[in-house]
């Protein structure tokens, strides 16, 4: 989709181009009607006032844009590296954006587009709360990175994404500790509303459970606190320990990220218990973190490495013009390590 203009703003408001202008400017000599019809329409079609575009267009920019919600996930740190290295390879300049959760991930890409004049964006942990067709807005190619593939509103394979079936892998680690004898299995999750990965690595948890016939236990899915951030090693600490002081009795904690793996370890340690022995965890995404943990972390890995270089070559093949989209989904792997024990049948 092309860049909206200022003309285009006015032929749709049926004004001309001069009265645009003294609307975003917020000049006094301009009917209150009018202004707020023009306003209306700028928030519509994502137009973003920039004084500086002409100048801009002049120059042209090798700027691709990775915005991360998350930035602080070991995950992506090891994605980065791989991007900047490869985008160096095409003579490109990476601009790293941290995205906070409850900010609006497009609205930013936007602005970007109008002030940096990118050549493509990478989405990366993208939690998609957005109208249907609002992805469209975005006028250079882009690729959504290790992202759900289901959304509220809108099909994710409209555009091009790299991404892991999580509720299939989910559900493999899920078996893995029901195959090891676990029945009494607590998932610490991301809060309720997230329509993304964590909804889906719940719906591999629920689905495991559903087809050995183990009784899905509504005290044992365990949310992360909403006021701290999600997939963090604090938020796997407060959430662990409140299920052990809720007296529920459980075997086993599957972890929907390695960093939440890390704050189950410390809660289950401060409550004199001892992992496997007493608790049995699995964490999910492969990061080293989890080979530094006593005793070593048992977790579906996610193929970090092969991934980010799907999405680089994705976009650059989009902007090439070899490409309008590509889907790619990616299979994990289960490391076994320590901290799971084989529970003896009766």
């Amino acid at each position: 989709m092309s860049e909206i203009t200022i003309k285009d703003i006015a032929r749709l408001c049926g004004v001309g181009v001069s009265t645009v202008s003294r609307a975003i400017n917020n000049h006094p000599d301009i009917n209150p009607a009018t202004k707020k019809q023009i306003q209306e329409v700028i928030e519509e079609y994502g137009y973003i006032p920039n004084n500086s575009a002409r100048n801009l267009k002049r120059t042209e920019s090798n700027t691709v844009a990775i915005l991360v919600k998350g930035v602080t996930n070991p995950l992506f740190s090891a994605m980065l590296k791989t991007f900047d290295e490869k985008l160096k390879r095409f003579k490109f300049t990476m601009l790293l954006q941290h995205v906070g959760y409850e900010e609006d991930e497009v609205a930013i890409a936007l602005e970007l587009i109008k002030e940096k004049r990118l050549k493509g964006i990478i989405f990366l942990g993208l939690n998609y709360y957005h109208p249907e067709g609002e992805l469209q807005k975005i006028s250079v190619p882009f690729v959504l990175g290790t992202v759900g593939s289901i959304f509220e509103d809108e099909d994710l394979s409209h555009y091009s994404h790299v991404t892991l079936d999580d509720e299939k892998e989910s559900y493999k680690a899920v078996e893995y500790l029901i195959q090891k004898g676990h029945r009494d299995i607590a998932i610490i999750s991301a809060e309720e509303r997230d329509s993304s990965v964590g909804r889906l690595r719940m719906q591999g948890y629920e689905k495991a459970l559903a087809d050995y016939q183990i009784p899905e236990r509504e005290e044992l899915i365990c949310r992360v606190s909403d006021d701290m951030e999600h997939y963090s090693m604090e938020n796997g600490y407060v959430t662990t320990k409140k299920l052990i002081e809720s007296g529920q009795p459980f075997t086993a904690v599957f972890a929907s990220a390695d960093t939440m793996a890390a704050g189950v370890y410390r809660a289950v340690h401060e409550a004199g218990l001892r992992i496997p022995e007493d608790v049995s965890v699995v964490g999910f995404d492969g990061i080293e973190l989890g080979d530094y943990l006593q005793p070593k972390l048992t977790t579906m890995a996610q193929p970090v490495d092969e991934m980010a270089d799907a999405i680089i070559d994705q976009l650059y093949d989009q902007i090439d013009g070899r490409c309008d989209r590509r889907n790619q989904i990616f299979e994990g792997k289960l490391l076994e390590k320590e901290s799971v024990r084989q529970i003896k049948k009766d």
